[in-house]
């Protein structure tokens, strides 16, 4: 009797233990927020519409956290060169965390940060692009491409951060 006890309670000890340690490395584990595609959409047409409302033609771009494309649109009679564009602002602004037209001024005024432009193929120092900021995280980014000069692409990507409800605090410049 004693020893199935003492068997019982190094079952319990083991279980207990294999209880705690699981529990412990499950706190591990990230959450991630991730965009719907759904609301990504809607939002890219909201810039895509803000864009031709102010008469451009544009094409827009988000990506998700990891810097993958979820919905790129071309408006109709949109130049070719505005999906590259738009993609790649949306890149650089999820990737460096910050609005591409900040980086963009950042290495005019000190050429010695000139390398970021070939961080890789996919940076484009360019101002039209905000990263996508949601409960303070990053969660992606939003690029367009196309109207004529950084500070409309930059009108046309808030009204898709509006759509999205990001906490974005960019100003247009």
């Amino acid at each position: 009797m004693r020893d199935k006890l003492q068997q019982l309670a190094i079952s319990i000890s083991a279980l207990a233990f294999y209880a705690v340690f699981n529990l412990a490395w499950a706190q591990d584990l990230l959450t991630q927020k991730i965009l719907p595609l759904e609301l990504s959409t809607h939002a890219a047409m909201a810039a895509i519409k803000k864009c031709h409302d102010d008469g451009f033609k544009v094409s827009v771009a988000i990506v998700d956290q990891s810097g993958l494309l979820k919905v790129q649109l071309k408006a109709d009679g949109a130049g070719p060169h505005t999906l590259d564009s738009s993609r790649r602002k949306a890149y650089t602004a999820n990737s460096l965390r910050d609005s591409t037209n900040k980086y963009a001024m950042l290495v005019t005024q000190k050429p010695e940060l000139h390398g970021l432009t070939q961080l890789n193929e996919n940076i484009l120092l360019l101002g039209g692009g905000f990263p996508i900021k949601i409960g303070g995280e990053v969660v992606g980014g939003i690029g367009v491409g196309g109207a004529p000069g950084a500070q409309f692409d930059e009108i046309c990507a808030s009204a898709a951060l509006k759509v999205l409800k990001a906490d974005n605090t960019f100003e247009n410049k």
